[in-house]
């Protein structure tokens, strides 16, 4: 018998010792969190949509499963990011509005609750706990947790970042990526830069698509973690001029939204065909789970979230509900719809369990592994989700408030003007008719619940502002 005829009947036997014994021959899955910022959940046209254009994204949720009552864990980005990230409600992070948030109005009723202005390096993030497991990490894109001198990406456990900043708009997407514009919500010019090198005439969606096309072929040999956070669909509003035309071309009174912003939208969905078609010529699209979701709902300027009511900074549909669509040809069917509600932190479990691994001792998680759900059609074992926000913000139809969803009945305890909503959403997606007080006992004990709720997570309330001038 030859040396190298040995080599391989020892390599067999080795193998199947090693299956036997419980262990698995093939890598983790490569996890891709594929995050757009401002998308409302009718912004795509697997949601209804009849002017936005997304081919991508609707084939994704044709070859995964869709979420039908998805929410973001806050109706502004930087807690629903951190919750992603943490798998905690932003109430509990004590991180509960936009970084840096707007000045406080000393004129207003009442003082706003605390929040910290960047996301504690104590906490375990995703990308720490897969990067334990043997996976690399990039986050690629928007960031808006924090800046230097230790609270960026690298920081948390992303072996590369890209474009990730303090900021929670780019500079311009366009290269070179600074600009000089006005920022809706505090008035401020936008005067840095996103990125320092680039070319001339690209565009910064198309940019960071580059940038992941690139970590994904470098990394491709052992499992990896991409958080690709696009700046897209955010303000300011900027878009290729062929799409731009494209969409205006389309009679105002067929548009749901900006031209402008269809546009955007269109860039984004074509980065999601870059990435899926890369997966699928690589080899490696059977093992790779793909999260597609937004931060939170659409903004007024840009897009009409009907029939949802409000939109991004409000609590109520429009402000909160979110597309999120899972996709992992190897272990998910396709085509199944889950009206099930979910949240941001359900995202980190969920992502915990695909890789093998599990939470540290001790450490809490308010998210739950969906992938039971959406493989096995397991109940989700959670009665109710939890949102709160003391904070005022410049949003149409917003005000600080705390919500809470059980089943059909969604319940806004609004703090001012102190007001106490409630809805069936199962009869009423709009949020046209309030119960409050035709339903009391509903509304009694879900204010009960949401009050032991806010204790438990050590939710920071608002005081009255005794300073308040006359």
């Amino acid at each position: 018998m030859t040396c190298s005829k040995m080599i391989k009947i020892f390599a067999s036997i080795f193998l199947i010792l090693f299956v036997n014994n419980g262990f698995s021959a093939t890598k983790n899955p490569n996890i891709i969190i594929f995050l757009v910022d401002d998308l409302g959940w009718m912004d795509i046209g697997c949601h209804g949509s009849k002017f936005y254009k997304t081919p991508n994204i609707d084939r994704l949720a044709a070859e995964g499963v869709r979420f039908t009552d998805a929410y973001a864990a806050c109706a502004v980005c930087s807690p629903t990011r951190a919750s992603i990230l943490t798998g905690k409600y932003p109430a509990r992070l004590l991180l509960t509005n936009w970084l840096p948030a707007g000045r406080w109005d000393p004129n207003a009723t009442l003082y706003e609750g605390r929040f910290l202005r960047s996301l504690p390096p104590e906490e375990i993030t995703l990308a720490e706990a897969l990067r334990n497991k043997g996976y690399s990490t990039a986050h690629i894109g928007k960031w808006h947790l924090g800046g230097p001198p230790f609270s960026l990406p690298e920081h948390h456990g992303f072996d590369v970042n890209i474009a990730g900043n303090s900021h929670g708009a780019p500079g311009s997407y366009f290269y070179p990526y600074a600009g000089d514009w006005k920022i809706p919500t505090t008035g401020k010019r936008a005067k840095w830069n996103t990125l320092k090198d680039g070319k001339k005439g690209e565009y910064l969606t198309d940019r960071l698509t580059d940038e992941a096309i690139k970590f994904v072929k470098e990394n491709k040999e052992k499992p990896f973690f991409l958080h690709l956070s696009h700046y897209a669909v955010h303000t300011p509003l900027q878009s290729k001029k062929e799409l731009t035309e494209k969409y205006q071309k389309i009679p105002k009174s067929k548009r749901q939204g900006n031209p402008i912003y269809a546009a955007m939208v269109e860039s984004v969905d074509q980065s999601l065909g870059r990435i899926s078609e890369l997966l699928k010529e690589e080899s490696i699209d059977d093992e790779t789970l793909i999260i597609f979701t937004s931060d939170n709902g659409g903004f007024a300027k840009a897009t009409d979230n009907s029939p949802l009511r409000a939109n991004k900074g409000a609590y109520y549909e429009g402000g909160i509900r979110v597309p999120l669509i899972v996709r992992w040809p190897s272990k998910i069917k396709k085509g199944k719809l889950i009206g099930t509600p979910v949240i941001s932190p359900d995202i980190y479990p969920t992502c915990l369990a695909a890789a093998n691994s599990n939470l540290k001792d001790g450490q809490i998680c308010d998210g739950i592994n969906l992938l039971p759900v959406i493989m096995e059609n397991h109940k989700i074992d959670r009665s109710s989700i939890y949102w709160h926000f003391p904070h005022y913000n410049g949003h149409p139809s917003s005000f600080p408030s705390s919500v809470i969803r059980k089943g059909e009945w969604k319940l806004i305890e609004a703090f001012d003007p102190s007001k106490v909503e409630l809805f069936n959403l199962n009869d009423d997606i709009s949020e046209k008719q309030d119960l409050a007080e035709i339903r009391t006992d509903i509304r009694d004990q879900l204010l009960s619940e949401l009050n032991s709720w806010r204790k438990e997570v050590g939710a920071e309330m608002m005081k009255i502002n005794q300073r308040k001038q006359n």
